[in-house]
C-alpha cells in the first residue's frame, strides 16, 4: 500500500506505531560515476577517507537502489547532497540531478557545491540559484589537523579566510542555505559569521564528526557545539557516525545523538542516511531503525519533526510531491 504525507502522517499521530512513521532522508548522494566525473569516485589511486577503503562504493546508486534497501521504513521524500562533482561543471551536477528528479520523482531538493573562496562565487551562486530544486550549497572548509589547530588560525579557504567570508556573505544575497561539513574543532570558526549574517540558515553536516567516542574528544566536541546551538539559524543533521573499521553500532553512538538532541532540540535536528556512503559502515534498513530505537522517548510530533518535518520546513519541500512509490525507474 502506497501512502502520501498526510496519510502516513494521521496514522502515525494516531497510532504512534513505527511502521506509519514517513521519513524525509535529508542528506543522500545519488550518483552514475560510469556516465558523469566525479574525482574521488573516477579516479586513481583513491583518496585518503575517514571511513578507509571506499571502493565498494565506486559504482552507480541511484533511487531504485536506494528502494531495494530501505526494507519497510516510510521514505516519502529525499534531499541530494552534492557528491564532488566535476569542479570545472557545478551547473552540470545540478542540471544531472534535476534530470534524475525528473525520470525518477527523487531527490525533491538539493544542495549544490560551491567554492566559497573562490572570486567568482557571487557568479556560482546565482547561477545555481536558476535551478528550482536547489537549496543551499556546500563548501567544505580548509581545516587543521586537531592537533594544528589555533583559534587566532588564518588558513587559506577556511572560514577565518576573508575570502570564504565573502563567499558565505553572498549565500545571504541568493537566500541559499549554507551546509557546513568540517571538523568539530573548527566549528567555532562560524560564530562571527553566525553574528553578522542572522539571516543565512546553516545545517551542521554529520552531527558536527565527532571523530573518535574517547571521553575527551566528546567533551570537545560537545562544547563546539553547545556554542553553535545558540544560534537559532543552525540545524543539524544527524548522520554520518560511522568510524572506520567497525560496524555502525548503538553503543558508539547513542551518547552523541542524544546530546546533539538535548542541544539543539527536536526543532532543529534532522536525521539522515548519507547514503550510499554510510553503506560501508550499515545497512539501510537497521541504520533507520536504530534512529528509531534512539528516539522512543520523544513525543510523537517531536520524532515527526526529526524524521520528517524539518526537513520540509527547511528544505521548502512540495507536500504534494511526497509519498511512497514503488515502482522508481533509473
Amino acid at each position: 500500500m502506497d501512502l502520501n504525507l498526510t496519510e502516513l502522517r494521521s496514522r502515525y499521530l494516531q497510532s504512534g506505531e513505527d511502521k506509519w512513521l514517513p521519513i524525509v532522508d535529508a542528506h543522500l548522494h545519488f550518483w552514475d560515476p560510469q556516465q558523469n566525473y566525479h574525482p574521488w569516485l573516477c579516479d586513481e589511486p583513491p583518496i585518503t577517507f575517514r571511513y578507509g577503503d571506499y571502493r565498494p562504493i565506486r559504482k552507480p546508486f541511484l533511487p531504485a537502489d536506494y528502494r531495494a534497501l530501505q526494507g519497510e521504513h516510510r521514505v516519502i521524500g529525499t534531499v541530494y547532497m552534492e557528491a564532488e562533482w566535476d569542479p570545472t561543471d557545478a551547473p552540470g551536477e545540478a542540471d544531472w540531478v534535476h534530470g534524475l528528479a525528473q525520470r525518477t520523482g527523487w531527490p525533491n531538493a538539493m544542495i549544490g557545491q560551491a567554492w566559497l573562496d573562490r572570486a567568482d562565487v557571487a557568479q556560482q551562486l546565482e547561477a545555481l540559484a536558476q535551478f528550482p530544486r536547489l537549496r543551499g550549497v556546500r563548501h567544505k572548509p580548509a581545516a587543521l589537523a586537531r592537533e594544528d589547530y589555533d583559534p587566532a588560525h588564518c588558513l587559506s579557504g577556511s572560514m577565518r579566510c576573508p575570502n570564504w567570508q565573502r563567499g558565505y556573505a553572498a549565500l545571504a544575497q541568493q537566500g541559499l542555505i549554507c551546509e557546513l561539513q568540517t571538523h568539530w574543532w573548527h566549528l567555532p570558526d562560524l560564530l562571527p559569521l553566525l553574528e553578522r549574517y542572522p539571516e543565512v540558515p546553516v545545517v551542521i553536516n554529520h552531527t558536527g564528526v565527532p571523530g573518535q567516542r574517547d571521553e575527551a574528544t566528546l567533551q570537545g566536541w560537545h562544547q563546539a557545539m553547545a556554542r553553535l546551538a545558540a544560534y537559532p539559524q543552525v540545524s543539524v543533521k544527524i548522520s554520518g557516525l560511522g568510524m572506520q573499521g567497525r560496524r555502525w553500532r548503538l553503543d558508539d553512538n547513542q551518547r552523541v545523538i542524544q546530546e546533539v538532541i538535548a542541544l539543539f532540540g527536536p526543532q532543529r535536528c534532522l536525521f539522515a542516511s548519507n547514503f550510499p556512503v554510510d553503506s560501508l559502515v550499515t545497512d539501510l534498513a537497521p541504520l533507520w531503525g536504530a534512529f528509531k530505537q534512539l528516539t522512543t522517548e520523544f513525543s510523537r510530533t517531536e520524532r515527526l519533526a526529526m524524521f520528517c518535518d524539518n526537513a520540509i520546513r527547511i528544505y521548502q519541500l512540495d507536500c504534494a510531491e511526497l509519498g511512497e512509490t514503488t515502482e522508481m525507474a533509473c
